[in-house]
């Protein structure tokens, strides 16, 4: 299955990531309500201030629980789903309620797979810093500091979705541990590192584009409707962040993920992992040394 086919036949799940994102925003500004109001209630200036930062703080802990309890596994869900689709080449009927049923029998609880996804997250972008370590070595050279911040977004934007790819290798290898198959996810990623950023540089481009574009427009119109009735600009500003995150995480993030993965999962089959990796990698991030660790302690897999 194509890129396109198989981002638009799981649409389900942006949608279903969107509206967990409209829920999040609702919340957040019910409780902006709340906290401004209690804040003009005393005509102080610095109380309202502190009202707003509580705001923030209530926003931000509403976030997390929500993507804890549910995003994640929303996620996961998505991420089964598109395993399939590619090895198998097809995408179940009712993918929402298999994709959940595929995430329980491969990890049983959210912790185990949320304490998973954390750790292949540490460890790649413990990796990705090692790139900064080129401007160490040619920081002499004028205008090079400049070519290697780019070259870091760059790599950012292509390897953002490393851990989701791992992710996506321990539901193709269910037979092997869950911490075994997502340390060797990373190893597989890193063999193939060269054709998978070949892959992702036009793709890259694109998604800068689009969220550029979803980022100004959230920002002109909200910021245009609070200049309009001479509201705060910095709840305007916080409030157009949430919106294009939200836009950003349901449709962009999702065409990245299925596009990453894709290319993943087409050379997965024909690498012959490089055992020599695992010492090189755990020496460069401490975090996956700890994958590596939790993989080598881990009970076989019983079904």
């Amino acid at each position: 299955m194509s890129v396109k086919d198989i981002y638009l036949k799981t649409m389900k799940f942006s949608w279903l990531k969107l509206a967990m994102g409209a829920a999040i925003t609702l919340i957040s500004i019910i409780l902006l309500l709340i906290c401004v109001g209690i804040g003009a209630l005393f005509r102080n200036g610095t109380i309202l201030m502190f009202m707003v930062l509580i705001w923030l703080s209530l926003s931000f802990g509403v976030y997390e629980f929500v993507m804890y309890y549910v995003g994640y596994m929303i996620k996961a869900a998505h991420i089964a789903i598109i395993t399939t689709a590619v090895t198998q080449g097809q995408i179940p009927d009712n993918m929402v309620e298999t994709g959940k049923e595929m995430v329980k029998e491969r990890f049983a609880a959210s912790n185990a797979y949320f304490a998973l996804d954390r750790l292949i997250s540490g460890a790649v972008k413990q990796l990705q810093r090692a790139v900064g370590k080129i401007d160490d070595i040619f920081g002499g050279i004028p205008g090079v500091s400049s070519i290697v911040n780019f070259v870091q977004i760059f790599i950012g934007i292509a390897l953002g979705y490393v851990d989701e790819c791992c992710l996506g290798y321990t539901f193709y290898k269910k037979d092997e541990g869950a911490f075994k198959c997502g340390c060797d996810g990373v190893v597989i990623y890193y063999q193939n590192i060269k054709h998978l950023l070949k892959n992702a540089a036009v793709t890259s481009l694109i998604v800068m584009a689009a969220t550029f574009a979803a980022w100004i427009i959230p920002f002109a119109v909200i910021g245009g409707l609070f200049s309009l009735f001479n509201w705060s600009p910095i709840i305007a500003f916080f409030l157009a962040l949430m919106v294009a995150l939200v836009v950003k995480a349901a449709f962009i993030d999702s065409y990245m993920l299925v596009k990453t993965m894709v290319s993943y999962m087409e050379v997965v089959p024909q690498t012959e992992i490089t055992y020599d990796l695992y010492d090189k990698l755990c020496k460069l991030s401490g975090k996956f040394k700890d994958l590596f660790n939790k993989a080598q302690n881990e009970k076989p897999v019983t079904y």
